[in-house]
């Protein structure tokens, strides 16, 4: 007798959790190199920042924090020289966005990312390339489209 729908999703959630410690620990090399100037928290809000200008409430409830937290994190990030603030006319609204600087840093991430990531997929047969591709593919839809209690659909977004 095969295994009930549910039982078969908490299978494949233990196998994905397995496999995704090894994901991330490959994709977060690049983010962790001695030339990276900021640490995680900051290098997410260069991340958020890469879709576009953004107001410090608007950032805060992105990151699920405090404005006052958020505020904090971009005054390091302005010193870094990888944010720029934009005061509104009323000047009670900021909008952060990314500096050249910050621009230059998340592309020169990225290119690190992919290369690791190309590295460990050249080793692999071009057909599980390709069925890992779908099935990551398959999984983002998912995740967008749930809306159950501590989804991910609500925030999720797989990084550029």
């Amino acid at each position: 007798m095969g295994a009930t729908p549910e039982e078969g999703a908490a299978e494949s959630a233990a196998a994905l959790d397995e496999v995704a410690e090894s994901l991330v620990s490959l994709w977060s090399l690049a983010h962790n190199a001695p030339d990276v100037p900021v640490p995680a928290t900051q290098l997410r809000v260069l991340f958020i920042l890469e879709h576009g200008p953004v107001n410090v409430s608007n950032l805060a409830a992105e990151m699920g924090a405090l404005v006052s937290s958020a505020s904090r994190l971009c005054d390091r990030l302005e010193a870094a020289g990888l944010l720029l603030r934009d005061h509104g006319r009323d000047r009670r609204e900021v909008t952060v966005r990314l500096s050249t600087d910050g621009q230059a840093l998340l592309d020169r991430l990225k290119v690190r990312r992919r290369d690791d990531l190309a590295r460990v997929l050249d080793t692999m047969s071009s057909p599980a390339r390709a069925a890992l591709i779908w099935g990551l593919a398959q999984f983002r839809d998912a995740a967008k489209a749930d809306k159950g209690p501590g989804s991910a659909g609500e925030s999720f977004s797989l990084p550029a």
